[in-house]
């Protein structure tokens, strides 16, 4: 296909992947469910598990092989602007408030999900469905470990504000943990795709470049932004050329993580974090979210939707390992979880609740898994295995968390929960 028709083709599937998320949207908000969980299940339907299986080529005209790079380079764009506002929202008041409780339940929703994806891949590591054959042994336990630690705090963080729980005792204690369980388990991936060049001087490159710059950003960055918070506070806006200046380190930021080997999101984010906070990050979010959310991110699901291919798991042996995989999941986090904050002293309903919050994985969880596929340490089988725990554990959270507390508020925004 030549460039113009591949432009021409870039448009339409942008429309079909906006309507597509929007319609799931509406469904699944009558089920009661966030619209990360519409998202994440409209883009399997679009990729091979249903369009591509009940309309072969309307999936291979709409989604050729040759318009895949343009998709990823939208992709990327809109999960470094994602991560970067997330980073933006981190509240560091939140882990000091709660800091020993908030620990202890997130040191479970990592130790015991990362020590139970480490056993299981330390079983599968050589089978060739599964890891790439580059990928060693340590370096399949430590992914696996990671993927099955992370959580999905955005998500987490939207129902906890659309319930009215921000500044309670459980808002805060959820919140605290589930941004040190992210941190913890978005740090060790680093080190797993540093450890992946092959190249010990890379790696140590990689690990070491990362951590300067981690420095440079709290350190020195977040000092140097204060005049320019200062000035949004003042004039109670924020400037185009203020916003070109955020952008300008929002693009260098994620082009340096990504060019040491590590990735851009981890720029993205750290970027955020040196972000003023007050008036201006609340501008930063008016400005970039709904594009971010509304358009680049449904590009992100669809594009996971098109490596997901559930006819990759064919045999008793694979859905078994499927079935383990999500029972891992659920008790490495929501149990875990749960426990811990019963351990320090939490109700039932509320560690119920946190348990049930923590056990959710959403786009946080495929961010990462499209790392592994993209990087080849795993393969599509696993991918669509991970995929599917993902969105089952993400169904899961809204449902529990609702039982406990009722539903939100109507005037609550559900468009945000990713």
């Amino acid at each position: 296909m030549s460039a113009f028709d591949l432009s021409v083709l870039f448009f339409l599937q942008l429309a079909v992947i906006v309507a597509t998320c929007r319609v799931c949207g509406w469904v699944f908000r009558f089920l009661g469910q966030p619209q990360v969980v519409s998202e994440m299940i409209a883009g399997v339907l679009l990729g091979p598990s249903l369009l591509g299986w009940l309309a072969p080529e309307v999936s291979a005209a709409l989604f050729p092989p040759a318009s895949k790079p343009i998709l990823f380079a939208v992709c990327q764009l809109g999960l470094v602007l994602y991560m970067f506002l997330i980073g933006v929202e981190f509240d560091f008041e939140l882990i000091r408030s709660r800091l020993r409780t908030a620990a202890a339940v997130s040191m479970a929703g990592i130790a015991v999900p990362f020590t139970l994806g480490v056993l299981i891949a330390w079983q599968v590591w050589d089978r060739p469905e599964l890891f790439s054959s580059r990928t060693t042994a340590l370096q399949a336990m430590l992914f696996l470990g990671a993927a099955m630690s992370i959580t999905a705090f955005p998500m987490l963080a939207r129902i906890i504000f659309e319930q009215g729980l921000a500044r309670t005792s459980l808002g805060t204690l959820a919140l605290a943990a589930g941004s040190i369980d992210d941190v913890a388990a978005w740090t060790v991936l680093a080190v797993v795709l540093a450890s992946f060049q092959g190249d010990p001087s890379i790696a140590l490159g990689a690990i070491g470049g990362g951590i300067a710059f981690a420095l440079l950003c709290l350190l020195g960055l977040r000092r140097w932004l204060r005049p320019w918070g200062e000035q949004v506070e003042r004039e109670g806006r924020m400037s185009d050329n203020l916003l070109v200046g955020v952008l300008l380190i929002v693009m260098l930021s994620a082009w340096f993580t990504d060019s040491i080997q590590v990735y851009a999101v981890f720029g993205a984010f750290l970027a955020g974090l040196a972000m003023p906070r007050g008036r201006f990050a609340a501008e930063l979010h008016r400005m970039l979210y709904p594009m971010t959310t509304l358009l680049l991110l449904p590009c992100f699901f669809v594009y996971s939707g098109l490596n997901t291919k559930l006819g990759l798991v064919n045999t008793p042996e694979l859905w078994a390992l499927g079935g383990l995989l999500l029972a891992a999941a659920i008790i490495g986090k929501g149990v875990a979880c749960y426990t811990a904050a019963r351990l320090h002293g939490e109700t039932h309903r509320e560690s119920l609740a946190i348990g049930a919050l923590m056990n959710a994985r959403g786009l946080m969880e495929l961010i990462i898994l499209n790392i592994g596929l993209q990087r080849g340490i795993i393969e599509p089988a696993l991918f669509t295995l991970m995929v599917l725990m993902a969105i089952v554990t993400t169904l899961m959270a809204s449902p529990i968390f609702r039982a406990l507390y009722g539903p939100p508020p109507t005037s609550a925004v559900t468009s945000r929960s990713h």
